[in-house]
């Protein structure tokens, strides 16, 4: 099992709100994954990249309003972040890092650090190294992006230089095994992990010649494929939800029609509509008015926030889109708080992250946007 530090600051330590430079209070854009996160005593905590390193707003209490913050944690040479949550509550950081070699060429990893508690210090980050000897190789590697096994085992997955997908994962003692490579070509977008509560883990990419979906024998176990299939997602627009046991629904924008689409293996996709998604899909499975539905929202390409919604693999039900009037960088997060109720965050164009609840009644609607002080 992973060994807690008696003092997880190391590096990565932090400043308080009151000696935080206001130049790096800002967000410089949304990070990937789930960067709104719910911590075990009921308060959300919402992260994001910034010049040098990352910033984090947190409750100050379960369910709102009120937000301390932003708090400075440096990480030099970040190019890339992105969030990802266990079923522990953890929260895990995976950087793609850039950094200058002893012989002046320039290098690039990827770091890992993990803060255990909400509103805490993070661990020291540690880097996990690059599946390529090569430096030169080394340089193409993608983002990171990560999943979180029921058992608490950190899954990292990146888009290596031949194109093909890569693996580092934790043994159970919590040392880290060797890069794996699992095989594929042409990914020109960061893969979509999805850990699912039996344990398993599966993963989809848009690749030049299709779809590609590995998926994880059994928990703890290999990976089979990929298997390729003849479906057209634009690259960078795939996220991943388990919508029932031991299934996974994929969400992308397709490229030939530019609405979204949803897809299960085993299945024809489905036409959702909406207008093209800029990045990712925010996805979340809530209970609305009493049924199981999943809730999408995403950038279009104009820079503005839609929102979706409809009935949990019921995609012949119907999906309902509507226009938000914000904008916003990158994708938009999901989640819910201590208190049950959809959370929707955004970095606004200045910067500053804004967050909205839902209100009480029927249907999902949102009160006023709160911005949080940077």
């Amino acid at each position: 099992m992973r060994r807690r530090s008696a003092d997880p600051v190391g590096a990565a330590r932090e400043v308080g709100p009151g000696t935080v430079d206001r130049g790096r209070g800002g967000a410089s854009t949304a990070a990937n994954g789930d960067w709104l996160t719910l911590g075990r005593d009921g308060r959300l905590s919402l992260y994001a990249p910034a010049d040098g390193g990352l910033v984090r707003w947190t409750e100050t209490v379960a369910g709102g309003p009120g937000w301390s913050g932003p708090h400075f944690v440096p990480v030099a040479g970040l190019t890339h972040l992105t969030v990802v949550q266990g079923a522990d509550t953890y929260v895990h950081f995976l950087g793609r890092r850039e950094r200058v070699r002893a012989d002046g060429g320039c290098g690039a990893d990827v770091v890992h650090a993990i803060q255990y508690q909400t509103g805490l210090a993070f661990t020291e980050w540690r880097s996990l190294g690059n599946p390529h000897r090569d430096p030169e190789q080394g340089r193409e590697l993608g983002p990171p992006a990560g999943a979180v096994a029921a058992d608490g085992t950190v899954h990292v997955f990146v888009r290596n230089a031949g194109g093909g997908l890569s693996l580092r994962r934790e043994l159970p003692s919590g040392k880290w095994r060797a890069w794996e490579d699992l095989r594929g070509g042409g990914i020109d977008g960061p893969p979509a992990p999805v850990a699912l509560a039996g344990g398993r883990l599966e993963v989809c990419a848009a690749a030049a010649s299709g779809t590609l979906v590995w998926r994880q024998t059994a928990p703890g176990g290999d990976f089979d494929g990929p298997r390729g299939f003849a479906l057209r997602p634009v690259p960078g627009t795939v996220t991943a939800l388990e919508t029932g046991p031991e299934r996974v629904t994929f969400f992308w924008t397709d490229a030939e029609s530019g609405g979204a689409a949803a897809w299960r293996e085993g299945d024809w996709p489905a036409a959702l509509g909406g207008s093209p998604a800029g990045q990712g899909y925010a996805s979340l499975r809530t209970a609305v008015d009493g049924y199981d539905c999943v809730v999408l929202a995403h950038r279009d390409r104009d820079g503005s926030v839609m929102l979706g919604m409809g009935g949990t693999e019921n995609e012949a039900g119907g999906f309902w889109w509507y226009a938000l009037a914000e904008s916003c960088q990158g994708a938009p997060a999901l989640a819910r708080d201590g208190r049950g109720r959809v959370v929707m965050a955004l970095i606004g164009p200045d910067g500053a992250p804004r967050v909205a609840r839902q209100e009480t009644g029927a249907g999902l609607s949102f009160a006023r946007w709160h911005t949080l002080g940077h």
